[in-house]
């Protein structure tokens, strides 16, 4: 049988948790700021172990990010934010550069850098994931968060 790990009996205690929101679509990503808070707190860690960042927009996230992600202060970066298309391709851009430097963020610095960005087609469909119909992707994006933290601590470290 091979080994398998998993990070979900992790219990975070201690570990600090970086947050950046964008407040574009504040009525939205106030929301997915919530549920990710509830869902930290609800697995253990407490507020004074949380930074929020709250940023203009979701260009704006990768940036926080990173400096948030390089201080070595946090065990994960949760980045929530939220981008509806418009008459013209520009979510499209912006969704491809956030996701793509959020990506590279998580392999830099090797912590989680979880994707709570949401790119929805109208309204109605952000307003069914972030808290509607579809859930919260706020809180989806803390769990996977949590996860990736407990597995980091138990996968095997390469030794020089």
């Amino acid at each position: 049988m091979p080994n398998t790990y998993t990070g979900t009996d992790f219990q975070p205690e201690d570990l600090q948790v970086a947050i950046v929101v964008s407040t574009y679509n504040h009525s939205i990503t106030d929301k997915l700021l919530t549920g990710s808070l509830q869902t930290l707190e609800s697995r253990g860690i407490s507020t004074d172990k949380i930074d929020v960042a709250k940023v203009p927009g979701a260009w704006e996230i990768p940036l926080a990010a990173a400096v948030m992600a390089r201080t070595k202060k946090y065990a994960a970066v949760i980045c929530l934010g939220c981008v509806i298309r418009g008459e013209t391709t520009h979510d499209v851009h912006i969704n491809t550069q956030v996701s793509q430097t959020l990506g590279n963020l998580a392999m830099e610095c090797e912590i989680p850098v979880a994707f709570g960005v949401l790119t929805c087609n109208t309204v109605e469909q952000a307003i069914s994931r972030s808290g509607g119909a579809v859930g919260n992707k706020g809180v989806e994006a803390a769990e996977a968060a949590l996860e990736m933290m407990g597995l980091l601590r138990k996968l095997p470290v390469a030794k020089p």
